[in-house]
C-alpha cells in the first residue's frame, strides 16, 4: 500500500494577517504499486502535452481552470482511494495547537493515518515536506510511535519527499486543493473540481 500525503490551506491562526480558515490533509491511496507506476506515467505524459517538458511541477494554486480540470480527468482513468481531514479553524480551540504549527500538523495527519477504519494499514506512506533535520526526524519518530503499536501496524516507513520530484505527490497536492475549493464558497469555481474526484473520496472528515 502506497499513500501519498499533501495538505491545502495553512497551518496558521492569524486569520487577521491572511491564515486561511479551513486547512485540509489529503492522502491519495494506492492498494496497488503497478496501479501507482500507471498513474505516475499519466501525469508525466500530461505534463509534457502540456507544457511540452518534463521539470514542471502541478499546483492546484498556481495552475489555471483548465489545466485544474485535465489534471483530474487524467488521474480518473485509474484505481485510488482519497481519504482527507478538513479543519475549519474556528471550531479549533486547544492552545497548543492553534500556537504551535509543526504540532497543529503532526497532529492532524496522525489522526487521519491513525482513524481510517482499517483502511490504511503497513503503508509506506510519503509526505509532502522540507523543513529542518531535527522536525523531519522527529516527525516521523511521533509517528511511528502513534500509529504503530503491537497489535497493528499502519506505518511501514515514512518519508518526507520534495514534491518537485513525484508527481504523485503532486496528485496529492491537486486533490487536497480541489477539495479546499469546495468549502471556500465566495469563489465561482468552488463546486468544479471536487465533482471530478468525488467517486474516489472514501472519506471526508470534517475534524472538530
Amino acid at each position: 500500500m502506497l499513500v501519498f500525503i499533501d495538505d491545502s490551506g495553512c497551518a496558521g491562526f492569524k486569520f487577521d494577517k491572511g491564515s486561511s480558515r479551513f486547512f485540509i490533509i489529503s492522502a491519495v491511496i494506492f492498494d496497488d504499486n503497478l496501479e501507482a507506476e500507471k498513474t505516475a506515467i499519466s501525469i508525466k505524459e500530461l505534463r509534457r502535452e502540456l507544457f511540452g517538458r518534463d521539470d514542471v511541477e502541478f499546483k492546484f494554486h498556481k495552475s489555471k481552470d483548465e489545466k485544474r480540470v485535465k489534471f483530474l480527468e487524467c488521474i480518473k482513468k485509474h484505481k485510488f482511494r482519497i481519504r482527507c481531514v478538513v479543519v475549519d479553524k474556528n471550531l479549533l480551540y486547544s492552545p497548543e495547537l492553534k500556537s504551535n504549527k509543526n504540532s497543529f500538523y503532526s497532529y492532524i495527519i496522525k489522526m487521519m493515518l491513525k482513524h481510517s477504519n482499517e483502511t490504511i494499514v503497513d503503508a509506506k506512506i510519503r509526505i509532502d515536506g522540507s523543513g529542518d533535520r531535527t522536525f523531519r526526524r522527529n516527525f516521523i519518530s511521533y509517528l511511528r510511535k502513534e500509529l504503530n503499536g503491537k497489535d497493528r501496524k499502519i506505518l511501514q516507513n515514512c518519508k518526507l519527499v520534495d514534491s518537485k520530484s513525484d508527481v504523485l505527490i503532486q496528485m496529492a497536492d491537486m486533490v487536497a486543493g480541489s477539495i479546499h475549493r469546495s468549502y471556500q464558497k465566495d469563489k465561482a469555481d468552488s463546486v468544479i473540481y471536487k465533482k471530478i474526484i468525488e467517486k474516489y473520496i472514501q472519506d471526508e472528515w470534517n475534524f472538530r
